[in-house]
């Protein structure tokens, strides 16, 4: 006899498929704190396509799983919303390191590596906030991590407002200028992308608390 289990599906994968999402997520940002740190010679997009196809399969197997199980530890819908959040994340650094390589030899020496190290921090706290939703979701734990993560945006926000500041008064290229604010704009937008799955999970925990 199948139980019940068997017949509808172990829902509980689902935790396994969103851990490794969010470990892609940081992976992404690791790989652009070696990026920045690397010679203009010597650098590769490769570790950024690898975290990106895996980005895709998962959330093309999460999509699959929505499909095909019938009972699952979350609501479909906050499955999905956190899938389609933590999807973003590596989509976006992705595209600014594409970005990064093609005009850092004219950007000249803007220094982005603090900022990409807060984008680490903020993947580093969603990676673990993802990992509460298997421990049992303890609002209180959720809730102090989701608190750091929206600390972490915040400062980012500052920072970069330094880098816009900066490039107003001082950036006398008009092509520089426009470059060094697409790249600004896409970094901004990564760290952005952490809160919001940030916030997806708070939505999530304290739905089910």
């Amino acid at each position: 006899m199948f139980s019940l289990q068997t017949i509808f599906g172990k829902g509980d994968k689902f935790y396994g498929l969103l851990e490794a999402s969010a470990e892609s997520a940081r992976s992404s940002a690791k790989a652009l704190i070696d990026l920045l740190s690397t010679p203009a010679t010597q650098q590769s997009l490769e570790k950024f396509k690898q975290a990106r196809r895996r980005e895709k399969n998962l959330f093309a197997q999460i999509s699959e799983e929505l499909v095909n199980t019938f009972v699952t530890v979350l609501d479909r819908e906050d499955i999905e919303a956190l899938n389609n959040a933590l999807y973003k994340i590596p989509k976006v650094v992705e595209k600014f390191a594409e970005r990064y390589t093609l005009a850092v030899g004219r950007i000249g020496d803007v220094d982005f590596t603090s900022r990409a190290a807060m984008l680490e921090q903020a993947c580093e706290v969603l990676e673990q906030m993802v990992g509460q939703l298997r421990k049992g979701m303890d609002l209180d734990e959720v809730k102090k991590l989701n608190d750091q993560l929206q600390t972490i945006e915040a400062e980012a926000d500052r920072q970069i407002l330094e880098l816009y500041r900066d490039a107003y008064a001082n950036e006398t290229d008009p092509i520089r200028y426009l470059v060094k604010m697409d790249l600004f704009e896409i970094l901004e937008k990564a760290i952005d992308r952490c809160r919001d799955a940030g916030n997806v999970i708070y939505h999530i925990v304290l739905k089910n608390s």
